[in-house]
């Protein structure tokens, strides 16, 4: 018996609580993804090959992308998300909502392209666990979304020190 295959939008929601309610809507959530995947072509990555791109929603509406920028000598490579965050950050803001992530070899966005360990350290920084959106997109109509504490759980930040 074949199985019909079906080409369906897959969005993980964060759990439903107050925080939550202030995330973002389908709209928010396509207008970052087009504009990470506007940035794609801005990636430097001649020895990976594999393109990042970032479009980092702060709570005033305004939108800071980023892109991945290798370096001959790797530990100096800059991630996406990371370059995403530090505009906006040297720009004055410190509150953010949701951030786009897509990337692929080549430039060409491929599945899910999730944020390293050390991006989620950074976005642990500065965003709530529980309202902090992180949305991995192949594409405008295929994309999850997550919270920041589903993929950082038992997380160490600020507050420990």
């Amino acid at each position: 018996m074949e199985m019909e295959e079906k080409n369906e939008t897959i969005v993980n929601r964060p759990k439903a609580d107050a925080s939550v309610s202030q995330g973002v809507t389908a709209e928010e959530a396509k207008a970052l993804i087009r504009a990470a995947l506007d940035k794609l072509a801005s990636s430097y990555a001649p020895y990976s090959h594999f393109h990042v791109a970032s479009a980092l929603l702060c709570s005033d509406g305004s939108v800071h992308t980023g892109v991945n920028i290798e370096n001959a000598s790797y530990p100096a490579t800059n991630c996406a998300e990371r370059t995403a965050f530090f505009k906006a950050v040297s720009e004055g803001h410190r509150d953010f909502r949701a951030i786009a992530i897509c990337g692929g070899k080549n430039g060409r966005p491929a599945g899910y392209c999730a944020p390293c360990g050390i991006c989620r350290q950074v976005m642990r920084e500065f965003c709530s666990l529980d309202s902090f959106q992180i949305i991995l997109a192949a594409s405008e109509e295929d994309y999850r979304i997550y919270s920041l504490e589903e993929l950082l759980p038992v997380s160490f930040g600020p507050e420990n020190l």
